[in-house]
């Protein structure tokens, strides 16, 4: 007769657990150093291909009690630093203005760095905007990457049906009202000039601002501008989570992405994110970015 006693034999569970392998340093930092290889790969490969190609449409509405009951509703495409001849192409103007044609505004506007060097990098986009319309208007400024050659990426912006406003101002009529769009120089390798921006403008006009660099809202507010549009920023381009965009260029330091208010006069200033890149192929938390804004009268 077999005799069994309470622990006289190990069990399965035991049997099985000291059979099993441990894990070495060595084996345990290779397959962490992996890990990290593997998931670096992946947000490079996001950040270089994926988040660059995936534009965000963003919608904004603004109540103004100054606009013109005649501008009411009136829709804004804004949409700046495309950066041609870097990492976007005449393909990638032609994806782009497909989707401001879904949206059909009643203005466009674009505020600045159409090249990121050379004027060249332009001519093959030119056809493309100029099929793009709007009934108020197209409207251009220069940014600091245009200044290789201003005269011909100006001639070539008026090619696309461009009114490029370099410290000058258009009026818009419409159902007997005035409103006005004023466009200053760049700040970084031009001078702007607000006075003459709005020479031809009547008092009390509704005047929108064109203006690259984000930052010259808190000189522009103390001029008869009612809301500015900038770019130059690209939203940092790259941001980390908690920590938002390590670098901005200057011109863009306290203004950097999306919607804010100056601080004196309460002008709203809207910061688009771009649509290209410049000094690296690369966006991580930060897509690309075409705004339509809704003017409201309040």
């Amino acid at each position: 007769m077999r005799n069994h006693l309470s622990g006289g034999s190990p069990d399965r569970d035991s049997i099985n657990q000291s059979a099993k392998p441990k894990i070495t340093r060595r084996q345990f930092l290779a397959r962490g150093a992996a890990g990290l290889l593997g998931a670096g790969l992946l947000t490079g490969g996001y950040a270089w291909q994926g988040e660059p190609n995936w534009l965000e449409v963003t919608s904004v509405e603004l109540a103004f009690p100054q606009l013109p009951s005649a501008f009411a509703g009136t829709t804004i495409v804004h949409f700046s630093d495309t950066h041609l001849g870097f990492n976007k192409d005449a393909r990638d103007i032609a994806s782009l203005a497909e989707q401001i044609r879904k949206v059909s505004p009643d203005l466009i506007c674009f505020t600045g760095d159409i090249v990121d060097s050379e004027p060249e990098d332009l001519e093959e986009s030119v056809a493309e905007l100029a099929e793009l319309h709007a009934p108020l208007g197209k409207y251009a400024i220069l940014g600091n990457h245009d200044y290789k050659n201003t005269e011909k990426v100006t001639g070539l912006l008026q090619a696309a049906g461009f009114k490029v406003l370099r410290n000058h101002s258009y009026l818009i009529k419409q159902g007997g009202s005035v409103m006005a769009v004023a466009g200053l120089d760049d700040q970084l390798h031009g001078k702007p000039d607000p006075e003459a921006a709005l020479k031809n403008i009547p008092p009390g006009t509704f005047t929108l601002l064109l203006m690259h660099e984000p930052d010259y809202a808190d000189t522009a507010q103390a001029y008869p501008f009612h809301l500015q549009l900038s770019g130059h920023s690209h939203g940092g381009q790259i941001r980390l989570p908690l920590l938002g965009a390590p670098f901005t260029p200057y011109g863009s330091l306290k203004y950097i992405a999306g919607l804010y208010y100056t601080e004196e006069k309460g002008m709203p200033v809207y910061v688009n994110r771009g649509f290209g890149e410049t000094y690296m192929p690369f966006r991580l938390l930060c897509r690309p970015e075409l705004t339509v804004l809704t003017l409201r009268r309040a």
